[in-house]
């Protein structure tokens, strides 16, 4: 019987699954396409534009991500604004998550060899080519380890969106538990299938990263 019971819980628990790598897919591609614009901003605009993006990013990864989330969920309907669930992760997890990958591409840019960039110059090569052409192709190739931390990072504070109503692998769990008492089983399951997301993503990027290794 109890079997049976996990196994009906675990057809369940996979519901939250997809709302899980829904999450996790959308807030990161949020923060890698904010990180990115970040960088490409402190790398084409003078060093005024320079200090508001620091303070922002600084800003940003000062504030806890829950703090954020209910700010934009519960406060803005507050001004006459209502935010979707989904959106709200975005502008709260995604955000957060840009503004640490800002400062990962900030050191990957670094790494790219001063020699490259002045040869494009001197070859007639404008700020933004250079950037697209030379220094972007390189700094992604540096960046993805670190790029890969903030993705497992991601996905281990998706459970918050059980506080604003998205029945992820947490919400899941959490309504079984309620209608079954068995805690202890179900949040190992539930820890289970979040190792295995975990798990996916490695394989992913390890593969992207040795694809793109640079030798």
């Amino acid at each position: 019987m109890l079997a049976k019971e996990l196994f009906d819980i675990t057809g369940l628990l996979l519901h939250g699954v997809v709302y899980t790598f829904v999450i996790t897919l959308s807030c990161f591609a949020t923060a890698f396409i904010s990180g990115l614009g970040v960088a490409a901003l402190r790398r084409l605009t003078g060093s005024r534009v320079g200090r508001i993006l620091d303070l922002m990013v600084f800003i940003l990864r000062a504030i806890p991500v829950l703090v954020l989330l209910f700010l934009i969920y519960f406060g803005l309907p507050g001004f006459g604004f209502s935010v979707p669930p989904l959106v709200a992760m975005n502008l709260s997890l995604g955000l957060i998550g840009g503004a640490y990958l800002s400062e990962v591409f900030r050191g990957a840019l670094l790494a790219v060899d001063e020699q490259e960039m002045a040869a494009a110059r001197a070859s007639g090569f404008s700020a933004w080519q250079i950037l697209c052409f030379i220094e972007f192709p390189q700094m992604l190739r540096f960046s993805v380890p670190g790029v890969m931390n903030e993705l497992t990072a991601i996905l281990k504070n998706t459970p918050f969106a059980y506080t604003v109503g998205v029945t992820e692998i947490l919400g899941q769990a959490k309504a079984l538990t309620a209608s079954t008492m068995l805690g202890m089983s179900i949040y190992m399951l539930a820890g289970v299938l979040y190792f295995l997301i975990y798990k996916f993503f490695q394989i992913v990027l390890t593969k992207i990263k040795n694809r793109y290794a640079v030798e």
